[in-house]
């Protein structure tokens, strides 16, 4: 647990004009949390700067009105620049993994695989990343959860199973989790192993220094070579303070703020760009889903919200063919399905009124594997605030309309009475016949057809050839010295899985070269690791 006295909050407190360290961290998410813990216990003076506000488990009241505009980017109203898809981020000491749902996935090998033939990354095959995950699930207690899946995710198992698909349990980072169903609020009780409990106090206990309420607003950078970074404050709503009111000097400089934060602050830093690779290749795991209604309760806003997935269709068609996604269920709180639902009048009450009764599933589509499918980009609005411009093009629709006749034949399959395909001209059916047909003839329309996202990849491109990435396989940008980013941004592709556990893995990786190129003291347990 972090104490609220070993951190300075740059809404209510000052800093010094001038600050010195050996390491900068520009965010507490999963890349700078274990970015912070490694760089710290190898006696490196570690300063991480987080814009969004620290909160404990004494905050975490489950109310969803409360922890939507506390915790997340935008009070969870993030979207791409056309207002077609809502993405969910989270703004908080711990970032994200504060408030994820704890699904932990290995990287799976065809993506890796991908990314050494197309991008000439090295190092981070599934055999070199091994031992990586095994430090990692231990350190943060990832395991398959081994407690009954609730009805919610009980539902998408029966169904796969009645139609002879795959299925699995899902591993979670949790440690005496007493199933409450709220994870996306914050845990009340600190089971959730995220960085706010594990990795940010060790790094603090270790002599690290917390400062939140601060966005970075740009690098420091001299003669090719990072130097430091400039500091906003933000006030107690989350907006600007002021800006540039102090600068932390360092020997290296760390981004890890996320897959539109990150891309972000370089562009404010007119970081050298030559060939325009900076925010491009922005990935989303595009989500759609569908909701059933079945004859007993479900109950899908109690007992963790995932931890059943099924991955049949990830690899439908290879690795570059039609896109493949993969199915999971998301818990239906109140405020947050109202959201979803996008209706109105009588079919909007119809549906809340009996939201005990509904089932959901979401197919999580895998993007950045095809020659149409290319991503978004990140670009800065006329006040220095990120933005991203996602185009969903046919491949990619496709793959989102393929998604949703294999959610709406499986909660058929599982018994469902009827089932709402999440698009504004959809109807509810109760027949998987009926339903097929309607979801065949939907308008492929961003702003019609509901489409959210989770998962924001890339951006900051990592990759042998200058002319397609931003950074190399070590994270090092490729035009400026001292210069690091370390989290999903760096991926060249989505991952086609939850990428909490991905990033800590390949983060971990990464502080310990930097550790070595600073030829720093790693500890024992990290440096039997190759």
């Amino acid at each position: 647990m972090i104490n609220v006295e070993d951190s300075i909050n740059l809404a209510t407190q000052n800093l010094p004009k001038i600050l010195q360290c050996d390491v900068v961290i520009v965010g507490s998410g999963a890349g700078g949390g274990i970015s912070a813990e490694i760089l710290s216990r190898s006696g490196l003076k570690v300063i991480i700067v987080e814009e969004g506000p620290l909160r404990t488990a004494a905050d975490f009241k489950m109310k969803e009105k409360e922890a939507y505009a506390d915790l997340y980017q935008e009070v969870a109203g993030r979207q791409t620049l056309d207002k077609g898809i809502q993405i969910l981020q989270g703004r908080n000491v711990g970032g994200s993994t504060t408030v994820n749902w704890t699904s932990s996935f290995r990287t799976p090998t065809q993506t890796l695989e991908y990314w050494q033939q197309e991008f000439a990354v090295k190092e981070l095959s599934s055999e070199q990343l091994a031992p990586w995950f095994d430090w990692v699930e231990k350190r943060l207690n990832i395991s398959p959860w081994a407690i009954p899946p609730n009805q919610n995710n009980q539902i998408l198992a029966d169904g796969a199973s009645t139609l002879g698909w795959s299925y699995g349990v899902i591993p979670r980072n949790v440690k005496g989790c007493a199933n409450l169903g709220y994870c996306g609020m914050g845990c009340p009780i600190d089971a959730k192993q995220s960085m706010l409990v594990t990795t940010l106090p060790a790094a603090i206990k270790n002599g690290a220094q917390l400062i939140h309420r601060a966005r970075v607003e740009s690098v420091i950078h001299k003669n090719g070579r990072a130097v430091g970074v400039r500091l906003t404050s933000m006030n107690q709503l989350g907006q600007v303070n002021q800006r540039n009111i102090a600068q932390i000097m360092a020997k290296q400089v760390v981004i890890s703020a996320g897959a539109i934060g990150s891309p972000a602050v370089l562009l404010r830093s007119e970081i050298v760009n030559p060939f325009a690779t900076l925010g491009k290749r922005t990935f989303l795991h595009p989500v759609t889903a569908t909701i059933a209604k079945m004859k007993a309760k479900v109950e899908a806003f109690s007992g963790a919200p995932q931890s059943i997935y099924s991955d049949h269709f990830l690899w439908r068609d290879g690795i570059s063919g039609e896109l493949g996604y993969k199915i999971e269920v998301p818990p239906m709180h109140p405020v947050l399905s109202s959201t979803l639902l996008m209706h109105h009048g009588k079919l909007q009450a119809e549906l809340l009124k009996n939201l005990s009764n509904y089932q959901a599933n979401i197919g999580l589509v895998r993007d950045g594997f095809h020659e149409e499918s290319q991503g978004g980009q990140v670009s800065l609005d006329e006040y220095g605030y990120p933005q991203i411009d996602y185009k969903i093009t046919p491949v990619v629709w496709r793959s989102l309309r393929a998604a949703m006749l294999s959610m709406s034949e499986l909660q058929f399959a599982a018994g469902a009475e009827r089932v709402l395909p999440l698009h504004m001209d959809a109807t509810l059916s109760n027949r998987w016949s009926a339903c097929k047909q309607q979801i065949e003839n939907l308008r492929a329309d961003k702003i019609r057809w509901q489409t959210m996202s989770a998962h924001v990849m890339g951006g900051c491109t990592m990759g042998a050839n200058e002319e397609n990435s931003v950074v190399n396989s070590l994270g090092q940008h490729h035009q400026i010295e001292n210069l690091s980013v370390i989290d999903g941004s760096i991926f060249p592709t989505s991952l086609g899985v939850n990428p909490q556990l991905t990033i800590y893995a390949i983060a971990a990786k990464l502080s310990v070269q930097l550790v070595k190129r600073m030829k720093a003291h790693l500890p024992e347990d990290l440096l039997i690791l190759k």
